[in-house]
């Protein structure tokens, strides 16, 4: 392979701890390991100009761009056309690209405008390559599968348990997440109201920032009437996540629209049993491929009770917990390495690169 310069675009980057930033992080430290000079700038609050200014300073061979709606639209401006029109494109689109933006009429036509211009298009899910055909029929052929993998940044030690004053004996769910309205912070705070009420033990942390003011502001308003089986933190450092997952009993994902949550897969890493909403994105990574041992309970996000039900039968069951955060485990052991994940990404790279340059030679001949 002839290393080659690489721009990642997306929506939030490091030092931000969001899941973006997470899986751009991610992406770069293997794709540096492999040879390629790496890039990741985050799009969020950036001026057409300053990426175009970018693109010029840095004259990458090729733009990756995660998320086609919040990162992606800005290279539909304008005075991006001419900077950012010259270089092979491949884009991995988000859950909420795949299953919010998409189905709006304004985040459709961004959606769909972006997808177009791609050489390639990465997905890290089989839900995800199911759902481009019907987003983008047309580009079936130019969509590539990467399966997905992990990694710890770090190995700080953390007991979110202590640090928020609850007691060994309690059952302590964790639910890492940006407050905003797709994760549904807030309406699962409202369901551990019932829960706690039922079961005096069981507890919740969250832990994330604020990406949504309005809603922010009504969840924070809630954590604090609830303090005393709720707690919120800012952002976790990258570096204590793993010990952060150690020291908790269940992790949580709540949301109305995921790709593939990187906290489902690091919670099972980590060996806890997951609870989240049956929504495709959470589906895998709770029950597996068939034939697995599940990892966790999904539960119906259109019915809270169904959401305090399945959240009491893990506070009651010691043995459960341990039997799917053991499948977890032992399922993250088998899972493709950073090393697999950046060969998979390199490849589809490397061929978008061919594309362009075989379009070029056809224009030309």
């Amino acid at each position: 392979m002839k290393p080659f310069r690489l721009l990642i675009l997306t929506p939030t980057a490091l030092p931000a701890v969001t899941g973006n930033a997470m899986t751009a992080e991610r992406w770069r430290r293997s794709l540096v390991g492999m040879g390629l000079d790496v890039r990741v700038l985050a799009t969020e609050g950036l001026a057409p100009g300053d990426l175009k200014g970018e693109v010029i300073r840095f004259r990458p061979n090729l733009v990756h761009v995660h998320n086609a709606y919040r990162a992606g639209g800005l290279l539909l401006h304008l005075a991006l056309d001419q900077g950012c029109g010259t270089f092979p494109l491949v884009v991995s689109p988000s859950g909420t690209d795949l299953n919010i933006e998409s189905k709006a009429d304004a985040g459709k036509d961004r959606v769909g405008r972006v997808l177009s211009r791609a050489e390639a298009i990465i997905v890290q899910s089989e839900e995800g390559r199911e759902r481009l055909r019907e987003i983008v029929p047309g580009r079936v052929d130019r969509v590539h599968f990467v399966p997905k993998s992990f990694v710890w940044l770090g190995e700080e030690t953390l007991d979110l348990r202590a640090s928020c004053g609850f007691s060994p004996g309690d059952i302590v769910f964790f639910m890492p997440a940006g407050i905003r309205p797709v994760k549904k912070n807030l309406e699962c705070l409202l369901g551990f109201d019932r829960i706690h009420a039922l079961r005096s033990q069981a507890k919740v942390i969250f832990a994330g920032p604020p990406l949504d003011e309005a809603y922010a502001e009504g969840f924070y308003r809630e954590v604090g009437r609830l303090h005393d089986f709720a707690q919120w933190i800012p952002p976790i450092h990258p570096a204590a996540m793993r010990a952060a997952y150690e020291s908790v009993d269940v992790v949580l994902n709540s949301s109305a629209s995921e790709g593939l949550s990187n906290v489902l897969i690091e919670g099972r890493a980590a060996g806890r049993p997951l609870l989240a909403s049956a929504i495709p994105g959470n589906r895998w990574p709770v029950l597996g491929d068939p034939g697995d041992s599940p990892m966790g309970i999904l539960f119906d996000p259109t019915d809270p009770d169904d959401f305090v039900r399945k959240a009491i039968l893990l506070v009651d069951d010691a043995m459960l917990r341990r039997k799917l955060g053991g499948a977890g485990a032992a399922y993250a052991r088998s899972m493709p390495g950073p090393c697999d994940e950046a060969r998979g990404l390199i490849a589809v790279y490397e061929e978008a690169m061919g594309s362009r340059t075989d379009a070029r030679v056809q224009g030309t001949g």
